[in-house]
């Protein structure tokens, strides 16, 4: 598995390619802006995007979405509660696709000969979720290095979002953790060093 991160947009969000390189096959995670940037690495990698997966379904994690599937055909995945459809204010969450497909906690995707365990992270938003590949947490905007979401948008929820860096914290063992934005982490260090985090332990 082979991780390549593509800072995109104003806000800087991490977009994430993840690729099976024995078949070239990938899956897309937040792509939040500049599609081109996006396609024009697919395309000179010579890739083959399979599917994308959405953390939440806010703007800046969901703004080059529609160009990318359309370019390449890709499933798209996103946890219900971000729909638009269940009354999500426009701004802060995203229409599913036709065709396109919802995931919840406990779910396990399988695309690009990868595996993808899903893990329902709310706070951020109400339908944030990480997404665990092999050693790699994909954390949105829940868990940051040093810090963690907001939770003053519509959607927020504080007790939600210690909940869930509770429930990060508490996954057995080390995992390299890629975040919505800023530079990635280790869930060793932010157990250690993150206040929020250590804060969600002791409750």
């Amino acid at each position: 598995m082979l991780i390549k991160t593509l800072p995109v947009g104003q806000l800087e969000t991490n977009c994430y390619i993840v690729t099976n390189e024995k078949s070239l096959e990938c899956v897309v995670i937040d792509p939040g802006d500049e599609s081109n940037t996006i396609l024009d690495y697919l395309e000179s990698n010579h890739l083959k995007c399979k599917a994308i997966m959405l953390t939440h379904g806010h703007y800046d994690h969901t703004g080059a979405l529609e160009a990318v599937r359309q370019e390449t055909g890709a499933t798209v995945y996103m946890n219900r509660r971000d729909d638009v459809c269940s009354g999500v204010p426009e701004h802060f969450g995203y229409r599913l696709p036709e065709g396109g497909k919802y995931y919840d906690d406990g779910n396990v995707v399988e695309e690009a000969g990868l595996r993808f365990d899903i893990i329902a992270t709310p706070g951020h938003t109400g339908g944030g979720v990480t997404i665990r590949c092999e050693n790699a947490l994909f954390t949105g905007d829940t868990l940051f290095r040093g810090s963690c979401g907001r939770t003053d948008f519509a959607g927020g929820d504080r007790d939600a979002l210690m909940a869930s860096l509770k429930k990060l914290c508490s996954l057995p063992g080390d995992y390299e953790v890629y975040p919505g934005h800023m530079d990635p982490s280790s869930l060793e260090r932010e157990r250690m060093f993150n206040y929020y985090c250590r804060m969600a332990m002791e409750m």
